[in-house]
């Protein structure tokens, strides 16, 4: 991180920090301080961390409670060399050594969960059961922001996420989801930050590029 940048994320905690129930700390680990990570270390991820995530980050809000995303944690050496292949450029490096390697997708059949997880309304399934249109864009969208909060959940473990597009998303679909009900959205490299692991921080675009009052 150059100065520069580290100067202008120090203004923005003495301004704005004081503002938010979080401590400064927990905003530094969650937002400001946390980073896209590029590598790793050797240190595993263990089933109990990954657990902790999902068991935080569930309670985040998805439309009508839906919660399609579907989450697959490459652990076998075997699976985790079908899906190198499948990545692009220098991803398949980054792949090939990060300790852990999880498939987020969207689940287009979500809609069958929906008696479990929308149970007040009895009619919830069947809004989506003849409409694949619709179910696709519901569940692309809920499981996007699924997404995010996975990550946000991963930095609160103290670890690193290395989140990718760069893959052959149909093949990946073909490969580890051959059910065909589900759509691979990120595949997402998991660990401690390796030094180096990441570039100097971009800039932001300030609040009055992107808020308008009205």
């Amino acid at each position: 991180m150059t100065q520069t940048h580290t100067d202008n994320l120090h203004d923005y905690e003495s301004e704005f920090a004081g503002q938010l129930e979080l401590s400064p700390e927990a905003q530094d680990l969650l937002f400001r301080e946390a980073r896209t990570a590029n590598a790793f270390t050797d240190e595993p991820v263990t089933e109990e961390q990954v657990r902790a995530v999902y068991d935080l980050v569930k309670w985040a809000p998805t439309s009508m409670n839906n919660q399609p995303l579907r989450v697959v944690l490459v652990r076998s050496p075997e699976a985790r060399a079908r899906l190198v292949e499948l990545m692009g450029g220098n991803n398949q490096a980054k792949t090939a050594a990060a300790p852990l390697v999880a498939i987020l997708a969207a689940d287009t059949d979500f809609h069958d969960e929906l008696g479990r997880t929308f149970p007040h309304f009895d009619g919830a399934r069947d809004l989506f059961a003849d409409d694949d249109e619709m179910r696709e864009s519901s569940a692309r969208l809920n499981a996007t922001l699924q997404v995010a909060y996975f990550i946000l959940g991963v930095r609160a473990a103290g670890l690193a996420a290395g989140p990718m597009t760069g893959f052959d998303a149909a093949a990946v679909d073909r490969e580890f989801f051959p059910d065909g009900r589900h759509r691979t959205l990120v595949v997402v490299n998991l660990g401690k930050p390796a030094e180096g692991a990441w570039f100097d921080r971009l800039p932001r675009l300030p609040y009055e590029d992107v808020v308008a009052s009205v």
